[in-house]
């Protein structure tokens, strides 16, 4: 079983087993709770007083604080580590009605992977479409960095500029820019999908041709840029907020 968990730390060995890790307590408790499947629980005695009663104790294995640590990919680790399956891809049919996707293109640092994938759970967003040049979604530190938001969120991986270009007409793309529309100014609706870029490159041109209106934050000091995912909370708000 070591080995079987150790190999999960690397994203060839999760595609292959079609499994992924979930560290730490209230992760693993936000696991529990969904619908997704899990294969194992590895707990310190102290938090296996704090899983559901109803768990089917032949899942769970009681290991010491070390023990738990040397399995997993933090630091320390006190509570719990899960093996999950990865879930089914629902079908991903973007219309006006489904409300706002959000598309990443090349965002590859996994903590902000998973801070985006929290933000879509926050604002209720249908789902969160990647390019195959992001982070995986199911590393443990984008798992992590949802803080439970994986559970509810869907992630589709796709071609990025194919995909777009496969999209119905009019349905409405947006994208950060420098130089687009001060979002402050306008009235935008929850509908079509938002692209955000890597912090470092922005959107790729391939990615940047598919967008029908560019959005711009506004700022007033002198910071070159924001994080990637402070934009897009800040561009969401907008979105939300006379919907």
């Amino acid at each position: 079983m070591t080995k079987y968990v150790h190999a999960l730390h690397l994203k060839k060995y999760r595609l292959r087993h079609g499994a992924f890790l979930v560290e730490g307590g209230k992760s693993v408790l936000e696991l529990l709770s969904s619908g997704l499947q899990t294969e194992r629980v590895f707990v310190t005695a102290e938090f296996a007083l704090k899983l559901p009663a109803q768990l089917a104790l032949g899942l769970v294995e009681v290991l010491s604080e070390d023990e738990l640590t040397r399995l997993g990919t933090l630091a320390t680790n006190n509570t719990a580590l899960a093996i999950a399956r990865l879930p089914e891809e629902p079908a991903l049919l973007p219309n006006a009605a489904s409300g706002l996707l959000l598309a990443l293109d090349q965002v590859r640092d996994p903590g902000n992977l998973g801070t985006l994938i929290r933000l879509a759970d926050w604002y209720g967003l249908p789902g969160v479409v990647l390019s195959e040049t992001c982070a995986d979604p199911w590393a443990p530190k984008t798992v992590a960095a949802t803080m439970g938001s994986f559970t509810r969120v869907p992630v589709w991986q796709r071609e990025l500029p194919a995909w777009l270009g496969s999209l119905p007409a009019g349905l409405p793309v947006y994208g950060a820019d420098l130089h687009g529309d001060n979002v402050h100014g306008l009235t935008l609706q929850p509908q079509g999908v938002l692209v955000m870029g890597s912090e470092s490159h922005g959107l790729t041109p391939e990615v940047e041709a598919r967008l029908t209106q560019r959005l711009h934050i506004p700022g007033r000091g002198q910071a070159e840029s924001l994080n990637v995912a402070i934009s897009a909370a800040i561009l969401l708000d907008n979105f939300h907020r006379n919907a």
